[in-house]
């Protein structure tokens, strides 16, 4: 089982930027596709942005596409989310997570095996 651990939130005005990372450990996440997902109070989590276990391919919720960008440095064992022009309704707490199955990259939280414990981004207006 790996441990997931997020760093980077905060509190920002509308149109900043915030750089999250999300450090591994226990096992290497080299061969996993790796998600950001959110959840804002009273809502369901979502899906934000994955990145398959090479790099090679994101893909992006449409509320963040061309806003966000995730990327991972597997020789740190880290992956990371770019958000700029940040926006009110961007406001909840960002989890990172672990695919269950190596080589497989998908958006859906059931196939993510591993979470880290959240950490909260405010966007004030």
């Amino acid at each position: 089982q790996v441990q997931l651990v997020e760093s980077g939130g905060g509190l920002v005005q509308a149109g900043g930027s915030l750089r999250l990372s999300c450090a591994a450990s226990g096992r290497t996440i080299n061969m996993y596709a790796m998600g950001w997902f959110r959840q804002a109070p009273g809502e369901e989590r979502e899906f934000v942005a994955v990145i398959s276990w090479s790099g090679s391919r994101t893909y992006y919720a449409d509320s963040v596409n061309g806003r966000f960008t995730i990327s991972r440095d597997n020789a740190k064992n880290t992956v990371y989310l770019q958000m700029d022009r940040l926006k009110p309704e961007d406001t909840a707490v960002y989890y990172c997570a672990a695919g269950r199955k190596a080589g497989v990259t998908t958006t859906s939280p059931a196939d993510f095996g591993s979470w880290g414990q959240g950490t909260q981004v405010t966007v004030s207006s």
